[in-house]
């Protein structure tokens, strides 16, 4: 479908280490930009990229008006390098994805269709290929299930960070303070009408998925603990639980004890419970520490990203640190 000349698209590409993926990268998308007929902008996020990523950027920006770079100083993670873009973007809508071309750019103009049909967000669902390892696809399964019995939200499994978002969803989500980013659920838990977009993951161009099982494990637990404090219920519950057991235990001990002949005996079922209790505690005291540990980073009101360098970016449009997301250091003045 084309669109109005008028309109502006924002396309938003967090980045790190991806240079050899790059050129590979933008030659697939600006054609595809180009092609839709109207207004566009590309910024690039470079999330703290140790190897050759900066340098690409400038030369792809030196050779594209419509390319912008957002640097920070260092590695603050994909999703404050998403939020950093959405900040700088300035398109009626701005759409998401990854420059390792495991999100395919053809897909974007199925994207603007439904936003042209009226979606205010348009989610894309990977559809996971035979090479997809049994355990990912099993352990991202179940971990949905969870994250939607949990929090009440609804989230299919194989939602991506791949998606499009209406300007008024982006002004709405930039309004939002809390230091937990966890998009998916955020852009769920704010009700806009959505549509989804299926598509298969292609083989990354070049290296290697930046997403090591440590970060995954750390988006999933920062996801239910931002959206639930049914784990702090179930801890209750446990608590209760175990509590009556052993209250009813030690009343049929004290009446062996004294109307029978007889004592309960079993040093091992003791220690076996007291060591079972003792990992039931710690436990609990594990999940209370985590809800703990994000009321003491939302105190600390940190920015969510230190920015180095921008190149490209209106000041007008660009004004992160008055958003309060963001401590500037050195700041390139826009082209």
């Amino acid at each position: 479908m084309m669109l109005r000349k008028e309109a502006l698209i924002s396309v938003v590409v967090p980045v790190f280490n991806e240079e050899l993926a790059l050129p590979a990268f933008t030659a697939r998308l600006l054609p595809v930009l180009r092609d839709g007929a109207c207004n566009y902008e590309i910024i690039f996020v470079d999330d703290g990229s140790q190897d050759g990523t900066p340098r690409v950027l400038d030369h792809l920006a030196s050779a594209h008006a419509e390319i912008k770079i957002v640097s920070f100083a260092r590695n603050f993670g994909h999703q404050a390098a998403l939020l950093a873009g959405l900040s700088a973007a300035r398109g009626q809508c701005v759409i998401s994805l990854d420059g390792d071309l495991q999100h395919p750019p053809e897909l974007i103009p199925q994207l603007i269709s439904h936003w042209r049909a009226g979606a205010k967000i348009v989610a894309t669902r990977r559809i996971d290929a035979v090479q997809t390892g049994f355990a990912k696809r099993v352990t991202s399964r179940l971990y949905y299930r969870l994250f939607s019995w949990l929090s009440g939200l609804p989230i299919e499994q194989g939602v991506a960070d791949f998606r499009l978002l209406d300007r008024v969803v982006v002004d709405t989500l930039l309004q939002l303070k809390e230091r937990t980013l966890f998009l998916r659920g955020l852009l769920t838990w704010l009700g806009y009408p959505q549509a989804v977009v299926e598509y298969q993951a292609e083989p990354r161009v070049a290296g290697r998925s930046k997403y090591s099982p440590r970060k995954m494990l750390s988006l999933a637990i920062n996801g239910i603990t931002a959206f639930s404090i049914t784990p702090l219920r179930i801890a209750m519950v446990m608590g209760f639980i175990f509590s009556l057991v052993s209250f009813i235990y030690l009343s049929y001990a004290i009446a062996v004890y004294f109307f029978t002949d007889g004592a309960v005996a079993g040093w091992t079922s003791i220690v076996g419970s007291v060591l079972f209790l003792g990992g039931i505690q710690l436990l609990c005291l594990g999940i209370i520490g985590e809800y703990v540990g994000k009321v003491y980073q939302e105190v600390k009101r940190r920015p969510f990203y230190v920015l180095k360098d921008s190149k490209g970016l209106e000041n007008e449009a660009w004004n992160a640190a008055d958003a309060g997301r963001a401590a500037v250091g050195r700041r390139a003045a826009a082209d």
